[in-house]
């Protein structure tokens, strides 16, 4: 899994950064097949926010929070994600594949008085 992080007005300390890697490692447990995720941190005057995208195969789940502090914003991203995820899986998981059918049998002539009723 790759990782991008990438801060918006601010520069991105090493705590917050090894804090978000180690918040997006908690998304392995719910699947792992995240081919990437980038990060977007943004540093407004009133709140903080955190943009997550994650790339899965054929999909890009993306969430977004705003927070008073940059570790709320995180933490509330990577809970929407992992519902995500979760539901992504179910998904995957109760995918039918088609399966070839059985063929028709011929009709009969023992099935010709029901075909003329309708």
């Amino acid at each position: 899994m790759r990782i991008n992080i990438t801060a918006r007005h601010f520069k991105l300390s090493d705590d917050l950064r090894t804090f978000t890697e180690k918040e997006i490692q908690r998304l392995k447990k719910y699947f792992d097949q995240i081919i990437d995720v980038d990060v977007i941190l943004e540093w407004q005057k009133i709140h903080r926010s955190a943009e997550i995208k994650v790339s899965v195969y054929g999909n890009l789940l993306t969430a977004q929070a705003q927070a008073d502090e940059m570790h709320k914003a995180i933490i509330n991203a990577i809970e929407k994600l992992e519902r995500q995820l979760i539901k992504y899986k179910g998904k995957l998981r109760d995918f039918d594949h088609e399966k070839p059918g059985e063929i028709p049998a011929p009709v009969t002539e023992e099935d010709e008085p029901y075909l003329e009723e309708f």
